[in-house]
């Protein structure tokens, strides 16, 4: 097919371009027809063009021109015209010019599209703009994210490679080795009635490599998690995984530090100061009520075993008798008028769903406490006043409990205030390190011992002779990469002895004979030289949402599942035809 290719993308028009003759390429945006007059503003991924047909414009391209409909593709020539002052769009790239139409061309007409194809936020509802995935991806939105997108991987791999890592690209068809979410499965039609599963993440492949000797990788890797519909999740997602080996954890953090740092200056031009603060896990839960910190802001919680020691709220000093339980509140400064009955019990429910039994509350005036449990502590506010440096119309909130449900508590508390009250600086970027988590957690549903992160992850040195004897206090060499309360990548120094990994597959259940059947592969590789490693690995989506501003990191894929997991624009998942099952052996079983 012969048209009139385009000799400018939009971005390519300016001033010295007056007087010359082009073809721009693209999609009607809008049409104005002002009888002498008509505007076209016409739409390339680059930008938006205003095109003009004057009074003395060809009878034939005029009559082409009323023809047209948003989203018509077309093709334009016409000659380069510097605009008035008075009429310089300067938020329009090529603002201060405009095309003078000689000629049209449609290379294809267009249906009208069920939403406005908007400059910024289409107004349709999710599913819609993901049915019509192609139409939403031209809005001015969509062109900026994906742009976004591509300049952080382009970033990561330009400073990834400066500092001599290898990409390289492991198997997407893998053996099943569930470890945590349920694996997607792909049967074999060469191998009856067996099946590869696609994986959750390269963990097991990326530390081969490393017995392999390529001591630095790196790979922007799909993974893929067979998991319930729900929040932000999608089932195949991207991240960033790094691998290291001869390394320490400082080692990790430095190179992530450099990388992430050097992806904001390259891609937002922002300048991130280094090294990123760091927070025990304790620490951070002890101070944020929660592993992610946002640290934009500086509401904290306080320890508040004194001021409940002090009132005459004798189930609280009851509940402290309980070595693992513990008092913490929240104080926010000029709150009380906004303090109400409705307030209170918002916030009580906040506590509830953290499995707290209450929340205690109360305002401080000039003279005394008022409100929610302010009778428990009348008779010692001159002394509490002192002790905490209580200001008139704080509010203060007392949590009592067990010591992970009351930071939890707290913490979504915490963030709830953040933003309603205006207290976060949206436009910061605020990385920081949480560190030393446990290496164990205790599942009470299942009465058994479970990865923190997961199961690849080393002790710390000094847990490492007895960490069966009690798990519970054993600390891994584990941390996490926080930006602004979202936990960005997670990482570990891995296992690289076939023992010690051993133990743990023991420790967390997993009989010696199904970690030799799922894992052995992977232990055998340890006990060829395997050396000492460590990585980490983040979410490109997520990353890429939180640059772009966006609350979701559907905004920001190319063709993301909806929030049940469903893919609208294809209608996936489908059935298969019945010659496909036979091929592939399979019989279906009817729903109940």
């Amino acid at each position: 097919m012969h048209f009139s290719q385009r000799t400018h993308t939009i971005a390519q028009l300016n001033q010295s371009l007056v007087g010359q003759t082009i073809t721009l390429n693209g999609w009607v945006h809008r049409l104005r027809d002002q009888g002498s007059l008509i505007f076209i503003n016409l739409r390339d991924r680059y930008g938006i063009a205003q095109c003009l047909l004057e009074d003395n414009a060809p009878q034939d391209v005029k009559t082409l021109a009323k023809s047209l409909h948003n989203e018509y593709c077309i093709a334009i020539t016409g000659t380069v015209q510097a605009r008035p002052d008075a009429m310089i769009n300067t938020n329009m790239a090529g603002g201060d010019i405009e095309i003078i139409v000689t000629s049209i061309e449609i290379l294809n007409t267009s249906l009208t599209p069920p939403f406005i194809i908007s400059e910024d936020a289409s107004p349709a509802k999710e599913d819609l703009r993901l049915k019509y995935r192609y139409l939403d991806m031209r809005s001015g939105r969509m062109q900026r994210n994906l742009r976004i997108r591509h300049e952080v991987n382009l970033s990561i791999r330009n400073t990834l490679s400066k500092m001599d890592f290898y990409e390289i690209e492991t198997p997407l068809l893998i053996k099943s080795t569930p470890e945590g979410a349920r694996d997607y499965v792909v049967p074999s039609r060469i191998y009856p009635n067996q099946f590869f599963a696609l994986p959750q993440s390269p963990q097991i492949h990326k530390q081969i490599l490393m017995v392999g000797g390529y001591d630095r990788y790196f790979q922007i890797a799909r993974c893929f998690r067979d998991e319930d519909p729900r929040g932000d999740r999608q089932p195949e997602f991207t991240q960033i995984d790094i691998e290291m080996s001869f390394v320490q954890r400082d080692d990790v953090l430095q190179m992530a530090e450099h990388l992430f740092s050097t992806v904001m200056q390259d891609v937002l031009n922002y300048q991130v100061a280094t090294p990123f603060p760091r927070f025990s896990y304790h620490e951070s839960m002890n101070r944020f009520g929660c592993d992610k910190p946002d640290i934009r802001f500086a509401l904290e919680l306080e320890d508040a075993t004194k001021f409940v020691q002090a009132s005459e709220a004798t189930f609280m000093h009851e509940a402290l008798k309980d070595a693992k339980n513990s008092a913490k509140m929240l104080r926010i400064a000029h709150y009380a008028p906004t303090m109400s009955r409705k307030v209170a019990s918002e916030l009580e429910n906040i506590a509830k769903k953290a499995g707290l039994s209450g929340l205690a509350w109360l305002k401080v005036t000039d003279t005394g406490f008022e409100g929610g449990a302010s009778k428990f502590f009348a008779n010692t506010f001159a002394d509490l006043t002192k002790e905490f440096s209580l200001q008139p119309d704080e509010v203060v909130l007392i949590a009592v409990g067990d010591w992970a449900k009351v930071c939890t508590a707290l913490g979504n508390i915490r963030t709830k205030l953040g933003n309603e009250l205006n207290l976060i600086d949206k436009s910061q970027f605020a990385f920081c390190w949480v560190v030393d988590f446990p290496l164990f957690a205790f599942d009470e549903e299942r009465q058994m011992w479970q990865p923190m992160h997961h199961m690849f992850s080393s002790p710390q040195d000094r847990f490492i002779e007895n960490f069966e004897k009690n798990p519970a206090e054993v600390l891994g060499d584990l941390y996490d990469l926080v930006l602004n309360g979202y936990e960005l990548a997670s990482g570990s120094i891995r296992i690289h002895d076939r023992t010690i990994q051993e133990r743990i597959f023991a420790l967390i259940g997993y009989a010696k004979e199904v970690a030799a059947e799922r894992f052995g592969f992977m232990l055998d590789a340890f006990e060829y030289g395997a050396p000492p490693h460590g990585g980490v690995a983040a979410g490109i989506d997520r990353l890429v949402m939180l640059m772009c501003g966006e609350e979701t990191i559907r905004e920001v894929i190319a063709y993301p599942k909806n929030t049940a997991g469903f893919a609208p624009l294809e209608e996936a998942p489908a059935p298969l035809e019945e010659t496909q099952l036979e091929e592939l052996h399979l019989i279906l079983k009817k729903p109940n």
